[in-house]
């Protein structure tokens, strides 16, 4: 599907899960090389920025937000800059590009007079919107750490080892996706100076702050959910060695209990206080004064 936007002399042409013809018209269109294309129709594995002769070629990955999007881990979108038309290709829905095309539309139906016609505009409000949007969903991230804690306070420590594993996984996605980002946006601020103006090199160091705070979120939530699986793991090993300590003296109170029932169960002429008066209630009593010692002698220890 092709969606077309218009701002003065420049188009954005976005181009959402295209076909083989889909392709091949926008490349007739813009003159777009061959080498560009191929790239267009497959997958990359890493973001990176090429120069060509009319237009810059950007890709970037961003990672998925698990609660909106099924099991994908990063999605790819690719820019192709020229100096009055700019062409976005993904074979996803990507939240905040759906909401900026949504803004465009609204703009170009009103027809409004400070909407403005560069390339580089369009490029960076959507750069700008997606960034955005990442560090909102690290508040989403940091919502659901403040959760974990009150469940690993809550004494839910074990439902929170699965919690903090989520959790972990979401941002070592967010780190993954995002790590050639700086480097990419510092080559796109060279090449940028070549084909553009000063002004384009100014809007690239406005977007690597946006870039710089979504890493930052992900840093401070990745050191929050490090200090919450620790402490979790200490209450956890805590409360287990509070259970080891239980059946550990429940064993020995009861061991000595069984030795006496069996020494007295034992096939003998002569055992002690069998078939005396009242001799059950004896023997009652020997285990019973054996469990309190050991008790008294637990509760010295303070072992309990």
């Amino acid at each position: 599907m092709i969606n077309r936007y218009s701002y003065k002399e420049t188009v954005w042409v976005d181009v959402v899960d295209p076909t083989s013809e889909e392709i091949k018209e926008v490349q007739g269109e813009f003159n777009i090389t061959a080498s560009t294309i191929h790239e267009l129709v497959s997958p990359s594995y890493k973001s990176r920025v090429d120069m060509h002769k009319d237009y810059i070629y950007l890709i970037l990955h961003f990672p998925v937000f698990k609660h909106s999007h099924g099991d994908e881990t990063k999605q790819e979108v690719d820019f192709i800059i020229g100096k009055n038309f700019l062409i976005t290709a993904r074979y996803a829905s990507v939240d905040a590009m759906d909401k900026f095309a949504k803004i465009a539309e609204v703009n170009s139906i009103l027809d409004r007079k400070d909407r403005q016609g560069t390339t580089g505009a369009i490029f960076f409000g959507i750069i700008q919107e997606i960034y955005r949007g990442l560090f909102h969903e690290l508040e989403h991230v940091e919502n659901r750490l403040l959760q974990a804690e009150e469940g690993i306070f809550g004494h839910r420590e074990k439902e929170m080892v699965f919690a903090l594993s989520e959790i972990s996984r979401s941002l070592l996605n967010f780190k993954k996706s995002t790590d050639f980002h700086k480097e990419v946006l510092e080559s796109l601020d060279f090449f940028g100076k070549k084909m553009f103006d000063e002004n384009f090199s100014n809007q690239v160091h406005k977007i690597l702050d946006e870039y710089s705070k979504v890493r930052s979120g992900i840093r401070n939530n990745m050191e929050f959910v490090s200090e919450l699986r620790e402490t979790n793991n200490s209450l956890l090993s805590t409360k287990q060695n509070e259970i080891m300590k239980t059946l550990t003296i429940m064993a020995f109170v009861t061991f000595p209990l069984t030795l006496i029932a069996t020494l007295f169960g034992m096939n003998t002429v002569n055992t002690p206080i069998l078939g005396w008066e009242n001799d059950f209630w004896y023997i009652i009593a020997i285990m019973a004064s054996g469990a309190t010692g050991f008790f008294a002698f637990f509760k010295h220890k303070k072992w309990f």
